[in-house]
């Protein structure tokens, strides 16, 4: 009987940690699509630049008393990578996919080429760091530029987008991609998660002052949907997506997590077609399984990684 009772116990552990596992990473789906979508409402409403510099701003600001309080004590050998690598990561993949879709390319195609890094960071890793791609890497490559140009093709016949706003997201995913080999190739101090955030998010606010006073002024508009797409993004996209991400790792691998990003296009394309009227057709659809099957022939012929626990 205290075998079995054991045996039950155990069982019921691990059915609770799966379900709990699963609800996590639906969450995480759900946020990572709103990061997109709150770009979508919040353009608009205001100047794209003026979004992202409030969006960057007050995320850095309210990470910057746990920045300067809980952690390692800041060091300008530390600081100056993760500046270059706001500059990267944050300012150039957020300006590549927010000013598309400010521009009318669809959000979910969007959300589906900005999906394709592990496909550039497979290309770049060839010139960079010397690693030729194999026969595997260079088919998941090749079928993710098809499944983008299926999706893409369609979109341009539908719309009035000019065509060069379909390469700011892939600009965008390429300078993440750039940021994440500069990374690996550094041999600065990792800093904990909410210090990184906290000067990645500060610096790229700077950039984004510099452009939305060129588009003009860096004042908030003081309208409720503005500061709702503000709260949204920085709530949902930055803390909610990058902090559920983070404790998905540490209850997940690297593999499984990176897996379940790869349903975030879909999400996001029944997200904006719901809200915002956005086409929806079945080229975009086949589109995203043939990229999809693509990606995961990448990240299943990359190296594992371990999971570290921030």
């Amino acid at each position: 009987m205290n075998n079995s009772a054991t045996h039950l116990s155990r069982h019921n552990t691990s059915l609770w940690a799966l379900a709990s596992l699963m609800l996590l990473e639906l969450v995480l789906i759900v946020s990572w699509s709103g990061g997109f979508i709150g770009v979508r409402f919040a353009s608009d409403h205001a100047p794209i630049f003026l979004i992202l510099l409030w969006r960057s701003l007050v995320s850095g600001l309210i990470l910057l008393p746990f920045a300067l309080l809980i952690g390692p004590r800041l060091k300008w050998e530390d600081i100056l990578p993760q500046i270059g690598l706001g500059i990267l990561a944050m300012s150039g993949y957020l300006a590549g996919f927010a000013l598309a879709i400010s521009l009318g390319v669809p959000t979910g195609l969007v959300a589906l080429i900005t999906d394709m890094l592990p496909l550039v960071v497979a290309l770049l890793s060839w010139p960079m760091l010397g690693q030729a791609l194999t026969a595997q890497q260079w088919l998941g490559s090749a079928l993710g530029l098809v499944g983008v140009l299926i999706a893409s093709g369609w979109s341009v016949q539908m719309g009035n987008v000019p065509i060069w706003a379909y390469i700011l997201p892939i600009l965008g995913t390429t300078s993440l991609a750039l940021a994440t080999l500069l990374q690996k190739r550094s041999r600065a101090n990792t800093l904990p998660v909410h210090q990184s955030l906290c000067i990645q998010c500060l610096s790229a606010a700077a950039i984004f002052a510099l452009f939305a006073w060129n588009e003009g002024g860096v004042m908030p508009v003081m309208e409720l949907n503005f500061i709702g797409g503000i709260l949204w993004l920085v709530f949902i996209a930055t803390f909610g997506a990058w902090g559920l991400y983070y404790l998905a790792l540490k209850k997940s691998s690297a593999t499984r997590v990176t897996a379940i990003l790869y349903l975030s296009p879909p999400v996001t394309m029944l997200w904006a077609w719901v809200m915002f009227d956005e086409p929806l057709s079945w080229a975009m659809m086949l589109g995203l399984l043939v990229s999809l099957l693509g990606i995961i022939i990448i990240a299943r012929a990359q190296p594992r990684p371990a999971v570290t626990q921030a």
